[in-house]
């Protein structure tokens, strides 16, 4: 999959993350009451749009995915500037007329051709640092320029339609799960423009 680019387009909702640990003396409470400013959570779906796909290969034309992040961010002074840096996960799903391929010997992607099939799927999801250098306005008003770089977890992809493995028109649901051959790190730059609660992200 390395000669596949694809850029993420997406909503998410960010609110503020309220922590459970109660504080255990008066100095521990101003800590965590000015802490708990600065620490957010966001959630939100996305699709892909794939680039620079193989000839032949076709993709849908809403591919959804889900990302769920925390950041902990850090204000330059008063300014309306900050720093921010977290942890997330991001799911990328890959909806295409190619399903997996393999034996003892080689493991492949390879486009379906006669078949008749509801849907192939490659899931991709990663373990995500995200760092981004954030402006936000006393209206609420925000812009965020940044960077993620992510680890692959665990791949996999699904494949519901004729049964291929043994060539008949019954109907097959076939899953492989820790699917090797996907690029270990995925990385880009990301941008962000919302309004208090609501943002939407483009991602390369």
């Amino acid at each position: 999959m390395k000669s596949i680019k694809h850029i993420l387009i997406g909503i998410t909702v960010v609110v503020s993350m309220i922590f459970i640990l109660a504080p255990c003396d008066g100095q521990a409470q101003v800590v965590n009451a000015s802490a708990k400013k600065r620490v957010s959570i966001g959630f939100g779906m996305f699709t892909d749009i794939w680039m620079n796909t193989p000839t032949g290969m076709k993709t849908r034309t809403i591919n959804q995915g889900v990302n769920v992040f925390g950041t902990y961010n850090m204000p330059f002074g008063k300014s309306n500037f900050s720093f921010a840096i977290g942890l997330g996960i991001t799911v990328h799903n890959l909806y295409w007329n190619y399903r997996y391929q393999g034996d003892s010997a080689s493991f492949q992607f390879v486009q379906i051709d006669s078949m008749n099939y509801k849907r192939s799927k490659l899931s991709m999801p990663y373990l995500e640092i995200p760092i981004e250098f954030r402006f936000k306005t006393k209206s609420k008003f925000a812009v965020a320029i940044g960077f993620k770089v992510g680890y692959m977890m665990y791949a996999h992809s699904k494949y519901v339609g004729d049964d291929y493995l043994f060539g008949s028109t019954s109907k097959l649901k076939y899953s492989v799960k820790g699917i090797k051959n996907i690029e270990t790190f995925n990385y880009g730059p990301t941008l962000r423009v919302g309004y208090k609660w609501i943002h939407l992200n483009a991602a390369y």
